[in-house]
């Protein structure tokens, strides 16, 4: 099939290696702004340019991905759609929660399908978790705890445009407990503080959060998040039942080091970055991708799908903000 690639960034340019070692792929249609990003990925995979996502569409492409910046997912999502051509999109779906609603909209009466980028989904640690959840092995959940920490922060003219922690960062964390556990949230309480970069502060964020969310079976999911951990790149998960307990991320590349006598665990080098830690996973979701342009598989992750995780970002920040607990019904009628 003949895939075409919009933003050819660190993702974009990622996502044309990717695709370009997929046997699926026969050739690559790629478009940006900056036309030597645009040349140089062509150059490097074989691909040809398309000078803007107009001529990209016209190009015969079987389905589109999109890497472009945040500000442009909606109205390239929905050309897309119009176009009829299946479509692909890094997270998140807008901007804003009011604009996404509207690309649901948008393209909700439309057959063309359209996966939303959250890779955990396909992870063989967290597809396992959510085996073994699914089959009630671990028996009835109790617990689930959800990590994300980042070596480093961002540059501050990413935290500047990034709308918080919250929406940026735990909204991997907010989709995968809602994926492997199969519930809905309800209620969450959230609280941060700011004892690294000062920008982070200035920016109105926190760098470094917890929210416990209530979900609708009664479970308690405790999600930790912060831009500062300096052994590196920590995403892990705890799931706990009556029956059972199961870890996701608890291997010998794990970025904590154990202080017990005689303990050597973990004895790997520790992730340093996101790709690095979810590169496997990254190719799965592609592959995924193009079983949804071949029409053998629906999308694995809605727009629907990604806009419960943004609520759950909208709540939190809520709390965040006002220090109190926010029920998720009170953010989806703002």
């Amino acid at each position: 099939m003949r895939i075409g690639i919009l933003g050819l960034g660190r993702i974009g340019a990622f996502h044309a290696e990717t695709l370009s070692g997929l046997g699926a792929v026969e050739s690559l249609v790629v478009s940006d702004p900056f036309a030597d990003a645009a040349k140089a990925a062509a150059e490097r995979f074989g691909a040809e340019v398309a000078d803007s996502p107009e001529a990209l569409l016209a190009a015969g492409v079987d389905g589109v991905v999109v890497a472009a910046a945040t500000d442009a997912h909606p109205a390239l999502i929905v050309a897309c759609a119009e176009a009829g051509v299946p479509v692909f999109c890094e997270k998140p779906v807008a901007r804003t929660m009011a604009e996404g609603v509207e690309v649901l909209k948008a393209v909700g009466g439309r057959d063309v399908p359209v996966q939303i980028g959250f890779n955990r989904r396909f992870d063989a640690g967290f597809v396992a978790a959510r085996a073994a959840v699914r089959s009630g092995e671990l028996g009835t959940l109790h617990t689930v705890r959800s990590t994300t920490l980042d070596p480093a922060p961002p540059p501050a003219a990413y935290i500047a445009a990034s709308g918080g922690i919250f929406r940026d960062c735990s909204v991997h964390d907010f989709d995968i407990i809602r994926w492997v556990t199969g519930r809905e949230v309800t209620e969450v309480y959230a609280a941060g503080g700011n004892r690294g970069a000062g920008y982070i502060r200035e920016a109105g964020d926190a760098d470094t959060t917890g929210a416990v969310l209530t979900l609708d079976d009664g479970t308690l999911a405790v999600v930790s998040n912060s831009r500062h951990n300096a052994r590196g790149y920590d995403v892990r998960m705890e799931i706990h039942g009556f029956t059972d307990s199961i870890a996701v991320g608890l291997e010998d590349k794990l970025p904590l080091r154990s202080v017990e006598p005689g303990v050597t665990f973990p004895a790997g080098t520790p992730h340093d970055f996101f790709m690095d830690r979810f590169a496997a996973a990254y190719r799965a979701e592609l592959t995924a991708f193009t079983e949804v342009v071949a029409g053998s598989r629906p999308s694995p992750c809605t727009i629907a799908d990604a806009l419960e995780a943004g609520w759950i970002a909208e709540a939190c920040t809520l709390s965040l903000h006002e220090h109190r607990p926010v029920v998720l019904e009170e953010v989806r009628q703002a």
